[in-house]
């Protein structure tokens, strides 16, 4: 099976080739014969009912300085390719949603990884709150005397952009600390949503542990341990990737979000798990791929390509 396959993405040339996600993907689906296009979110247009993107075809390499070639821009119908894969980093703004319901013109007739209706409803830190008993004590709020009785009953909290990504603007508020009004202040001036405010889980400092899941089954996990001095565990800010397995716990959590996951077809996922508790859903372009791989010996991406050329396959056949 020979497919047409388009990244949407951020530019290529910018990409860490040791621990991008969609690089492997994109290595893996082109060792298989799929042709490889890519193009940015910017690249893409709706025009008289069809969604054009100005994309190049490319080849890969891991070779650091010389990773890729592209060809010229080509003006494709994207309901011509049979996979999408949209991997443009969040912040989840505006952008993000006109990307989703312009995919949603074309899928299912095209794969688009993830299902963009879905991507859509699914942000990050609000899809969590749908399942009952896994998510840490958790407010979401502008209002400032909610957020202070919230301080008032858990002493220590963690305050977060409700769409933020890789760590930016969380805050570590101790039970001393004077600046809580003054921050909230700042978040409100800075952002139309509300905050996201949770209990702290002092577990945060053994680790914040990715787990993959493959259309809503768990295929690998690392743990990302924050430097001395720091609440964020992120890798990008420092974090450090050790080498984990799931616990009893966290293969429960896997199971009660695991079907939901399979039935709103987001098939590529990364949980974050602190201690006993999930923090994040994340859907719009998880990583990990390349950290599990060298900690495990194995190649998640082989994975993630068996799962959706079966989709594709089956679609053809109906």
């Amino acid at each position: 099976m020979s497919l047409a396959v388009a990244i949407q993405m951020d530019p290529i040339e910018n990409i860490d080739i040791n621990g991008d996600s969609s690089f492997v993907l994109g290595l893996e689906a082109q060792a298989r014969g799929h042709g490889l296009y890519h193009y940015g979110p910017q690249d893409m247009s709706f025009s008289q009912g069809r969604i054009i993107a100005n994309a190049r075809p490319i080849k890969l390499r891991r070779e650091p300085g010389n990773h890729y070639t592209a060809g010229g821009v080509e003006r494709i119908d994207l309901v011509t390719m049979d996979v999408v894969l949209m991997r443009q980093d969040p912040p989840f703004d505006m952008s993000y949603i006109t990307a989703t319901h312009l995919l949603e013109h074309i899928h299912p007739k095209t794969l688009v990884v993830n299902d963009p209706v879905s991507v859509r409803n699914a942000p990050e830190k609000l899809f969590v709150t749908h399942f009952d008993g896994i998510m840490p004590p958790t407010l979401i709020s502008s209002n400032l005397e909610e957020i202070k009785e919230f301080r008032s009953e858990f002493k220590d909290i963690i305050i977060k952009p409700l769409y933020g990504n890789g760590g930016a603007g969380v805050f570590h508020i101790k039970p001393e600390d004077e600046n809580l009004t003054a921050l909230c202040e700042m978040f409100t001036q800075f952002y139309r949503e509300p905050m996201i405010v949770q209990k702290y889980l002092p577990e945060v400092r053994e680790g914040d542990k990715r787990i993959i899941l493959v259309d809503g089954e768990p295929v690998g996990a690392i743990n990302r341990v924050p430097q001395k001095g720091e609440v964020r565990s992120n890798m990008h800010v420092g974090g450090q990737a050790v080498k984990s397995s799931l616990t009893a716990r966290e293969e429960e959590i896997c199971k009660a979000i695991g079907p939901a996951l399979k039935e709103q077809g987001l098939i590529f996922v990364g949980i974050d798990v602190i201690g006993d508790y999930l923090t994040e859903i994340n859907v719009t372009s998880p990583t990990g791929l390349q950290e599990i791989n060298r900690f495990d010996g194995v190649k998640l991406e082989a994975g993630i390509w068996d799962c959706l050329e079966e989709k594709v396959s089956n679609s053809a056949s109906c």
